[in-house]
């Protein structure tokens, strides 16, 4: 197995045709089939489904895709920093984040990490927590913020806060046009909707896991990929969404109702490859430290707790 047959093979899962994938290599097709067969033989099991029109991924193939894009793009970045370090340019420090810490202090983070470290090439990727993880140790990231607490003793993991709960409500619910805060159990038969869809485990267990803890069962689960999309049908009167408070900033047509329990918070946890010792780093958890030494609006409006990050503190990891 070669990086040419990956390519190979991402190009006609992605086209779903043998021919115009070709086309989009510059290659004949005979050659790019041959490729193929020769991938399925090593690897001894099916990739694609020939006789569908478009073709389609077994799922031994849907799985070595995913896979694939993985290995490609890490041999890219590592092309890339190599150049890079060769020509003297800057030094590349790619972070990864889930969407709703956009609405916190990853921004205000980034600003301050610019101004003090102007060599550096920052590159922001969205990823879901679980998918921080894996990008971590497979160097496609330098560190990460998400909100999933894990057991791999690859990567140190240090809650910096914890951050309040609230409903999203359509404007036109009842529950909408109270002004106290909201009791979990006024959730009971109701419909929830809950994000990522995939995968998992991920924030919509948080989420699921808390109604168990107290006993509240909604009456139906929708299953979303992304926050935007939960609220766009929170606003569209198609259910009730838990969000973070700090994303409260992403729509307006909704109604926000902070919850009434202590243990509905969702952690923001600082990932990063266990041994790295670098000073970017080092100066990413200073930048932390000197933000809520600030105490900024939104971090005393939203959260419950705040922790300073910490270097090599088990009380505050997410092993």
């Amino acid at each position: 197995m070669d990086l040419r047959q990956l390519r190979y093979f991402t190009a006609v899962a992605r086209e779903r045709n043998f021919t115009r994938a070709a086309e989009s290599l510059h290659i004949a097709q005979p050659p790019l089939s041959r490729q193929i067969q020769l991938l399925e033989e090593e690897l001894g099991v099916a990739l694609i489904i020939r006789k569908s029109r478009p073709i389609k991924l077994t799922d031994a193939g849907r799985l070595f895709y995913e896979q694939a894009l993985q290995v490609l793009g890490r041999v890219e970045q590592m092309k890339d920093a190599t150049r890079r370090v060769g020509m003297n340019r800057n030094r590349v420090l790619s972070i990864g984040f889930v969407a709703s810490t956009l609405y916190g202090g990853l921004p205000l983070l980034v600003r301050k990490l610019r101004q003090n470290a102007p060599e550096l090439d920052i590159q922001l990727l969205e990823l879901l927590s679980i998918q921080q993880i894996s990008a971590l140790k497979e160097g496609r990231i330098d560190i990460g913020f998400g909100r999933l607490k894990h057991s791999d003793p690859n990567v140190v993991s240090t809650v910096l806060r914890e951050e309040r709960l609230v409903t999203a409500l359509p404007l036109d619910m009842p529950l909408a046009r109270q002004d106290t805060t909201f009791p979990l159990s006024a959730l009971s038969g109701q419909k929830l909707i809950v994000y990522p869809k995939e995968p998992r485990p991920s924030y919509a267990d948080q989420v699921l896991g808390l109604l168990q803890d107290e006993g509240v069962r909604p009456a139906e689960v929708l299953e979303v990929r992304e926050i935007q999309t939960a609220l766009g049908l929170v606003a569209a009167d198609s259910g009730i969404c838990i969000i973070p408070s700090s994303a409260q900033q992403m729509r307006s047509d909704v109604r926000y109702r902070t919850i009434d329990s202590p243990r509905a918070v969702s952690p923001v946890i600082l990932n990063h490859r266990a041994g790295d010792a670098s000073r970017y780093l080092k100066l990413v958890k200073q930048l932390i430290r000197d933000m809520y030494a600030e105490n900024p609006v939104w971090l005393e409006a939203n959260n419950l707790r705040a922790v300073t990050a910490q270097e090599d503190d088990p009380d505050r990891s997410g092993q």
